[in-house]
């Protein structure tokens, strides 16, 4: 028997497979007809690009004989990544059909491994998000609509059919218990709860009644509220989450006292914290927005800019961050609304009710009743303003020290910023628990109380958004980005390349909730792409590089602008629970000032500037068109009785 064994390994009818351990980094699920890759490690070889040669892959039938699509094995290339680590990938990679199917590396012809995978359809991607997103429009229920989008996508995911089950086991055990494993997460939910908790106490202790009664000497009315509110967003611009916890516990007692319904508060926090944070030089979001630019233009053959040059040219092109911030201030100054808000701010200053008769938040949240101020106790400014001032400053300095560079913007934009928001909210917990106990307006056990009862305010949001987090984590299992770069991101001429880059940004922000995943995805797809589609016309030179910059600021605007209109985004979710809003109130209120203002941005600005139109002119006739739009769909808001007192803001 050895001998015949021997024998047929001679002759190739039988080999052995290579003794080497490799490792195949197969996708568990790919869709039919969309590129994807395939990667190669192994501990006990050391790849180069004269071995290369030696690997080839076979896409084939779950059944033996393998049988190659396409008749033949594909060729796959060295890469040495950014850690040192080798391995060889095969991208661009597809199946035209549906079902299982069989990878196998070959060295040198010999099978070496085989990895399993399955090809769905394409548009079962956009399936979880899309239904997440109609039932809670729907139904005004968050919580049971992204639930429901994880499982069906957990479903998919597991090979539908019998996975139904595995997929409601997997909903909870894998993709939720991800959310929460994941250490940039869990960061973010540990800040909030201690930015909620500090809330609480500065509430308590009479500090945050201080700031209401300072601000309401000049914000004698809701145009001033309003418009204190969106300066005080502009003044906090080096991040997003900051500015949205910050602004809307700090105003929302004011826009209470002013009859601001909590949909409009929320509407302004969303709209001035990542459009701001977008914009501005020095933010949390440069490093990231940068790097990424830089990864795209390094494999780009003939373009000179760095990639903060790229950013720096590319803001003007960002019209939806600037026209949102911009319409802010026209609807706070106007007292005009139209559509919800306008139902919204009419039942606010008519009956005093900020909040929709059952709205679904925290109901003693709400009422505050365990965080109002002792009537006995002085209501000081400083106990409410110093922890607020740690808060930012502490922020600040922890970006600083966890940064790296020579210059303030490069220090910031590559600092640890989940790591600067945790100090800054311990710290400034921490002054708020001193300040309340040293004077003692407040005891150990009642500031401890006033800090619990902030933190729970916060829980009912938090589960909103891991949720979000694992459905998140679901349209990356399913390739949902990709798929939607494959549908919409062929053949664009140089001219609507903006235009229609923006409104895939746009989409693909809206369907996973996440503008800085749409920037992750599509930066390094898009300029490559941007660039061969210049050089392909004979565009590509200094002369047409608005093309490119208006091309990155697309990118950048329509994630903002999907993410913005995006019932599952983690901004959107936060602003809500920050200003104490029902969360889908928050959206269906905010979604027809968003539809307005990125309809403006693509009609007025991405479209024509795609064709030469001067930036400058875009953005003015953009404002134009929008003060014009709230003067003909706005109705004026009627005025609060002079002699009524507002009411409490119950639901």
């Amino acid at each position: 028997m050895q001998r015949l064994l021997l024998l047929l390994v001679f002759l190739g009818v039988a080999r052995p497979a290579p003794a080497q351990d490799y490792t195949l980094e197969v996708p568990g699920v790919v869709l039919r007809d969309v590129p994807f890759s395939v990667a190669v490690r192994s501990p006990d070889v050391l790849f180069d690009e004269v071995s290369a040669v030696a690997y080839r892959l076979c896409l084939g039938d779950a059944t033996p004989p393998l049988t190659c699509l396409g008749g033949e094995a594909v060729p796959l290339a060295f890469q040495r990544g950014d850690d040192g680590t080798r391995r060889l990938v095969a991208e661009g990679l597809t199946v035209p059909g549906t079902g299982a199917f069989e990878v196998a590396l070959l060295h040198n012809g010999l099978p070496a491994a085989v990895a399993r995978s399955r090809a769905v359809p394409g548009w079962l991607s956009i399936l979880p998000p899309l239904l997440a997103i109609a039932i809670a429009l729907a139904f005004k229920r968050v919580i049971p609509a992204l639930f429901l989008g994880i499982w069906v996508g957990a479903w998919t995911a597991a090979g539908g059919g019998t996975g139904f089950w595995s997929g409601l086991l997997d909903t909870f055990q894998v993709y939720v218990a991800g959310a929460l494993a994941d250490p940039d997460h869990a960061a973010i939910i540990l800040f909030s709860l201690m930015i909620g908790g500090m809330v609480g106490i500065i509430s308590r202790n009479g500090g945050m009644q201080g700031i209401v009664n300072r601000i309401v000497r000049w914000a004698r009315d809701a145009r001033r509220g309003q418009l204190a509110t969106a300066l005080l967003g502009i003044a906090i611009f080096f991040d997003d989450y900051a500015n949205t916890l910050v602004v809307g516990g700090t105003m929302r007692p004011v826009t209470d006292r002013l009859r601001i319904s909590r949909e409009k508060l929320a509407y302004i926090v969303d709209s001035t914290a990542a459009p701001v944070a977008a914009l501005a030089f020095v933010t949390t979001w440069i490093g990231f927005e940068v790097g990424l630019i830089g990864d795209a233009v390094g494999k780009i053959d003939g373009l000179d800019l760095s990639a903060y040059s790229i950013f720096l040219h590319s803001i003007p092109y960002s019209f939806y961050p600037i026209l949102a911030l911009f319409f802010v201030f026209v609807v706070a100054g106007t007292n005009r609304e139209f559509g919800p808000m306008w139902e919204a701010e009419t039942r606010a200053r008519t009956t005093g009710q900020v909040l929709r008769p059952g709205a679904s938040i925290d109901e003693e949240a709400a009422e505050g009743k365990d965080v109002q101020p002792k009537p006995d106790k002085p209501h000081r400014l400083i106990n409410a303003v110093l922890p607020i001032l740690v808060l930012v400053g502490g922020v600040l300095v922890g970006l600083y020290v966890t940064g790296e560079g020579e210059h303030l913007r490069d220090i910031i934009g590559s600092a640890d910023s989940y790591k600067a928001l945790m100090w800054a909210s311990l710290l400034g917990t921490l002054t708020a628990a001193l300040l309340s106990v040293g004077q003692r307006i407040l005891s150990l056990e009642e500031t401890i109380e006033a800090w619990y009862a902030g933190l729970k305010a916060m829980l009912f949001a938090m589960i909103i958004l891991v949720l979000a987090w694992a459905l998140s984590e679901i349209t990356e299992v399913l390739h949902t980005a990709a798929y939607l770069v494959h549908l919409l991101g062929e053949a664009l001429p140089p001219g609507v390349v903006p235009a229609l880059v923006f409104l895939l940004a746009a989409a693909t922000a809206f369907a996973t909730g996440s503008s800085w995943g749409t920037m992750g995805i599509l930066l390094p797809l898009v300029v490559p792409l941007v660039w061969a589609i210049l050089q392909a016309n004979d565009m590509a030179d200094p002369a047409h590089y608005h093309v490119l910059y208006s091309t990155v600021a697309s990118i950048l605007a329509g994630s903002v602008w999907g993410d913005h209109c995006s019932p599952i985004s983690d901004t959107t979710i936060l602003s809500s629970m920050a200003s104490g809003c029902d969360h889908i109130d928050h959206v269906r209120t905010q979604l027809p000032y968003a539809a307005l203002v990125g309809t403006t941005g693509l009609l007025l600005g991405e479209l024509p500037v795609g064709f030469g139109m001067p930036w400058w002119v875009a953005l003015l006739l953009g404002m134009g068109v929008l003060v014009a739009a709230m003067r003909f769909l706005g109705r004026t808001v009627p005025a609060a009785p002079v002699t009524a007192e507002p009411s409490t803001p119950v639901p």
